[in-house]
């Protein structure tokens, strides 16, 4: 806000102050429980994914690659759904929707998270660090499964339809000028 001591009144009725100076916009639309909760999915992926890059040995890789590229995914789609609710994109796209979105990420991340640790813990070569890997994975999975029942509870329902006809039956419809003759000068 301009300070009306060195500029005068001029500025005073035209400028307002910044409403989102110092406030915290991803905690405003996450709140703290569903905060907390997408900070342990970034940390518990990435937790996950270092430990899984470490591994030097696997006699059955496929597992691992599958742990690996999911692991990864989670880590990368979890920055990319704080850096949507920090900044004001969730605004331009639309709050319902970026849940709606949301909703499904935390579903399908949850679920591959939760078959890769599982297929990533029957091919493992049973080594400290594949068990602490895992013992991460299955981490990490719980907490988007839990972030999804939060959304869930909320009432994030992504397949409700959300673009229902108003109920205009007793609404009174008046004439407008489009329904009004051209011409009406007397004949």
């Amino acid at each position: 806000m301009a300070d009306d001591s060195v500029n005068g009144p001029v500025y005073k009725g035209t400028t307002v102050p910044n409403p989102s100076t110092g406030d915290c916009r991803g905690l405003q639309t996450l709140g703290p429980l569903r905060l907390a909760f997408k900070v342990l999915q970034l940390l518990l992926s990435f937790v996950a994914f270092i430990c899984e890059e470490i591994v030097e040995y696997c006699t059955s890789c496929i597992g691992l690659y599958f742990f690996e590229f999911v692991s990864c995914s989670a880590f990368l789609l979890s920055i990319l759904a704080l850096v949507v609710y920090f900044t004001r994109l969730h605004e331009k796209v639309g709050l319902q929707m970026v849940k709606k979105l949301d909703f499904w990420f935390s579903l399908s991340v949850g679920v591959l998270f939760l078959l890769a640790s599982i297929v990533f813990a029957a091919t493992s070569d049973q080594t400290p660090l594949e068990h602490t890997s895992i013992a991460f994975g299955f981490l990490a999975s719980l907490v988007f499964l839990i972030d999804l029942y939060l959304l869930y509870r909320d009432g994030v329902y992504p397949c409700k339809a959300t673009n229902q006809k108003p109920d205009n039956r007793n609404v009174v419809k008046t004439p407008g000028p489009e329904s009004l003759p051209l011409n009406t000068e007397p004949q």
